[in-house]
């Protein structure tokens, strides 16, 4: 199925701003399109609270929605390992929250090339453990705990999910794997395919590996893709979201099957006419059937934990 119009137009709008393709920027250019992208969203919905712990051993920004919290989502903001920052996912983590009714934590890992792999995965660890043994104080009460990320973090989603499980603990109560990167192949079909070459394209991706894990050796590792752990067996819930015209939409139902296979529980949901990053480009239509899945998800892992 053909890209969707409103995704078609944001794609004219940047290419008539004159922008080069991310595989031809320094990481200090990339870094500048987050914050121009973050500016269309809005503030999002008000919440009770948003504030930045000073003892989080990582920083992060804990935002918390009216009423009393049913849960808290910890969040790994996607951008390739390589570009993100917390003031651009504030409005998606105050949806989150809002939608959700939990406390969402959004985690500011440290990116590369200045810190490369495994400094964003010991930091994403870091943040799930601070929250582990602060949830009363960040929601009230002792109240399940649910990973989530989009692309590069639903990578960090995935490998905290199976160091949770080999660590015997946190419990979770579930994982929320948005396109997520799970394996440094990058010759799927659905990377060599044309019509996916979009926003985030075969290109950028090997460029985001080269200044994440220079080190081709290293990208096989588990942690670094977690589609190629042995043991996929005795994790939490997953859900997975993916987009039809994505360059990582393969390695994502991938991850999903041998999740399946080794018997955890899968919901999957690919969107038709959608591209890579379509969950967190707000205005775009498509953002709204992610978000409606995410959370009917995180509710019933919600459910199921207690």
């Amino acid at each position: 199925m053909a890209l969707d119009e409103a995704s078609t137009d944001l794609l004219t709008q940047l290419g008539e701003s004159g922008l080069p393709p991310i595989s031809d920027m320094t990481p200090e250019q990339a870094r500048n399109l987050g914050p121009a992208l973050a500016e269309m969203y809005g503030p999002g919905p008000d919440v009770e609270l948003v504030v930045e712990p000073a003892d989080a051993p990582v920083p992060v920004r804990v935002i918390v929605p009216e009423g009393t919290p049913r849960g808290v989502v910890v969040y790994y903001h996607g951008g390739g390992w390589v570009i993100g920052a917390l003031d651009e996912f504030e409005t998606l983590g105050r949806t989150l929250a809002v939608r959700s009714g939990c406390v969402v934590v959004l985690v500011d890992y440290r990116l590369a090339p200045e810190h490369r792999y495994p400094a964003a995965v010991d930091d994403a660890w870091a943040a799930l453990q601070w929250v582990d043994a602060n949830v009363e104080t960040l929601a009230g009460a002792r109240v399940p705990v649910v990973v989530a990320g989009d692309s590069a973090g639903g990578n960090l989603t995935a490998v905290v999910a199976r160091r949770a499980r080999d660590a015997g603990g946190p419990t979770l109560a579930g994982q929320v794997l948005v396109y997520p990167v799970t394996d440094a192949d990058v010759d799927r079909p659905s990377y060599t395919d044309p019509a996916n070459q979009l926003i985030v394209s075969r290109g950028a991706m090997i460029w985001f590996w080269g200044h994440y894990a220079p080190d081709p050796a290293l990208r096989g590792q588990p942690d670094a893709s977690p589609l190629r752990a042995d043991d996929l067996g005795g994790l939490p819930p997953a859900a997975v979201l993916l987009a039809e015209h994505d360059p990582l939409r393969d390695e994502g139902q991938a991850y999903a099957d041998r999740l399946a296979e080794a018997g955890t529980s899968v919901s999957t949901l690919l969107v038709p006419s959608q591209m890579h990053g379509f969950f967190t480009l707000l205005t775009l239509p498509g953002a709204a059937v992610g978000m409606d899945f995410v959370v009917d998800e995180i509710a019933k892992h919600l459910a199921s934990a207690r």
